[in-house]
């Protein structure tokens, strides 16, 4: 097979509507917009979500919860990762690097959710009380490190 062979299935590809080119194309004077009502005049644009005067979807469906916008997104990792993972010392550009987190949003969170059974250090923006007690019960330091740069 060539690729030089190869077309569309037939009725695939039809030709663009060319309104307004006058009277020989069918579809010149009114330009497909029919005579007189408000669609029809010149300048015309109809709002987004406009459907004929009738209530919108959008304001017909109901409101639900609440959406609180100035929520912080962390990557989020537990402990149980980190003892899985080869090292000892992690910080934001390893985990990406070893591509157990692929964008840090807000920063990067550790939770304390597995076991820990060796000594690590970890670098990360906050962590749960949980995963505090574990690093250091297991002989290993956290430490928190300032807001991540804007450009993540």
């Amino acid at each position: 097979m060539d690729l030089s062979q190869l077309h569309p299935p037939a009725g695939q590809k039809k030709a663009r509507k060319r309104i307004g080119r006058g009277m020989g194309s069918g579809h010149g004077k009114t330009a497909t917009r029919g005579s007189k009502g408000q669609h029809a005049g010149t300048g015309f644009s109809q709002k987004r979500g406009f459907e004929g005067g009738q209530m919108p979807l959008h304001r017909r469906l109901p409101k639900r919860g609440f959406k609180n916008i100035f929520k912080k997104q962390f990557a989020i990792v537990n402990l149980g990762k980190l003892e899985k993972l080869d090292g000892d010392t992690f910080n934001v550009d390893r985990l990406i690097e070893l591509g157990v987190i692929r964008k840090t949003g807000d920063g990067l969170k550790i939770l304390g959710t597995g076991q820990l059974t060796r000594k690590i250090t970890v670098e990360a923006h906050q962590f749960s009380k949980s995963a505090l007690e574990k690093i250091q019960k297991a002989g290993g330091t956290a430490q928190v490190i300032g807001a991540p740069a804007a450009a993540e």
